[in-house]
């Protein structure tokens, strides 16, 4: 492995990383129908409770995974920008609700636009470029000196991090590493506690599988980070500012090194055109109606901006920060739950008053 990362050198290593765990995420999207909003909706409206639980059983696969590092010095997640940075509450529920409402009204979350991009949908490619360009006008855009101002990012000077176990491990005398272990296992355990989901073996090995692929870029980052010589950061997937930075490099790579970001972008598109080929659901699909157009642009949109205030989207904060159990990751998401609720409401029922 050392050889491999004196030829690929750093930048190279990470991207490989991000790309291998991206693949993972792009099949289990297209092959496993792992969805944020249609597991929202099917909850909802559809009265199955299966997509919302595999969302579970990942997030319980990759604490366990990510503590199960964190026990034997493997992963130091102090060094994690959701350790490293002060929770901002109102942020998270703000940004949550935002991303949440944007994703209802485009249809998809940044990862699934991204996956359903990779079964030819041309509509995707639209939410995709919105939501990246939206990302950076708040992120280092126009905008960014306004949300600086409103929400400054301050790092994190006490010795306890924002994160649910080490903050129950400093009032209770404890290691944090046994903490995130027994609340990993909870909800995994709590997950997989329904007949119909053990009934889905396929559901519930994809849902292992995300949650592997997330623990796979705290270990690899962390890997390069150890034994490479460019300082690489530690970082696992998220597709908010991610698909920002992707578009970036896409337009100035001969100048841009490449990073676990792009690697991961590229990644869940080729896993999820693999897997619609493999399905053989690939086609090419337009939009017809101006209308939606309209709506999913405007969705994209309030999605991008909602993920920077957030620090994250239904991946990044749903699902890594969850991993390290940060302080933000429930709120954030239970943010999103809310925002795409009101969104979904807003489109099916149209807020006409019960017979």
């Amino acid at each position: 492995m050392l050889a491999i990362l004196e030829v690929l050198g750093d930048a190279n290593m990470v991207a490989l990383v991000g790309c291998l765990g991206g693949i993972v995420l792009g099949l289990a999207a297209r092959l496993g129908r792992f969805c944020t909003l249609g597991a929202i909706e099917d909850l909802l409206y559809g009265g199955s409770d299966l997509r919302m639980r595999m969302w579970g059983i990942a997030i319980g696969t990759a604490v366990l995974g990510s503590f199960t590092l964190i026990a034997t010095g493997f992963l130091q997640p102090e060094l994690s920008f959701y350790y490293s940075i002060r929770w901002m509450p109102v942020a998270s529920i703000l940004g949550g609700l935002m991303f949440g409402y944007g994703m209802a009204l485009s249809g998809n979350c940044g990862y699934g636009a991204i996956a359903r991009l990779g079964g030819g949908d041309l509509r995707s490619f639209v939410i995709v470029l919105v939501m990246g360009v939206s990302t950076y006008v708040v992120l280092a855009g126009p905008l960014a000196p306004l949300r600086n101002w409103v929400f400054p990012q301050i790092e994190v000077t006490s010795p306890v991090p924002p994160g649910i176990a080490h903050q129950i491990g400093a009032w209770a005398g404890l290691s944090p590493a046994p903490i995130g272990l027994a609340i990993g296992a909870l909800i995994l355990i709590g997950s997989l506690a329904s007949r119909d989901m053990i009934r889905e073996p396929q559901s519930i090995f994809w849902s292992v599988a995300v949650g592997l692929a997330v623990i796979s870029g705290w270990a690899g980052s962390q890997w390069v980070a150890d034994n490479g010589f460019g300082g690489a950061q530690l970082v696992s997937h998220s597709f908010s500012a991610p698909v920002g930075e992707s578009i970036l490099w896409a337009m100035n790579g001969s100048v841009r090194p490449l990073s676990f970001a792009v690697g991961s972008v590229g990644g869940v598109w080729l896993g999820a055109f693999i897997g619609s080929m493999i399905r053989g659901h690939f086609r090419w699909e337009a939009c017809e109606d101006p209308r939606e157009l309209r709506r999913q642009i405007v969705g994209a949109m309030i999605m991008g901006a909602g993920a920077i205030l957030a620090i994250g989207c239904t991946v990044g904060q749903g699902i890594t920060a969850f991993s390290l159990l940060a302080t933000s990751a429930p709120v954030t998401f239970l943010a999103i739950f809310a925002g795409a609720a009101f969104g979904l409401r807003q489109l099916i029922e149209g807020f006409q008053p019960a017979e």
